[in-house]
């Protein structure tokens, strides 16, 4: 299984580097006002491809943080005592006929 992980990343890297070197040419980007920025295309793709994943990878982040303190949290209680069980009150049924 552990083969077949690394050539599955190994066959991504390969298919991002080529598209890399096929696209690698400027484009121009226009910002606000007058100002334009010129950027390879490759690059233009991972940062957005950043701006789409970081937030939603810091939210998991910070929700896994969260959890593992309440779970901290709750192995640092001590136990609470255990209350015997009341015993069920008996009822006097009136004989079935």
């Amino acid at each position: 299984m552990q083969f077949l992980k690394t050539l599955f990343w190994v066959l991504l890297a390969v298919f991002i580097a080529l598209f890399a070197s096929r696209n690698w040419f400027d484009v121009t980007i226009n910002l606000w006002g007058n100002l334009q920025a010129d950027i390879k295309v490759p690059v233009l793709l991972a940062l957005m491809f950043l701006i789409g994943w970081l937030p939603t990878f810091l939210l998991y982040r910070a929700r896994v943080w969260a959890l593992q303190r309440r779970i901290e949290a709750k192995d640092a209680q001590p136990p609470a005592a255990a209350e015997p069980a009341a015993a069920p009150a008996e009822h006097e049924h009136a004989p079935v006929i």
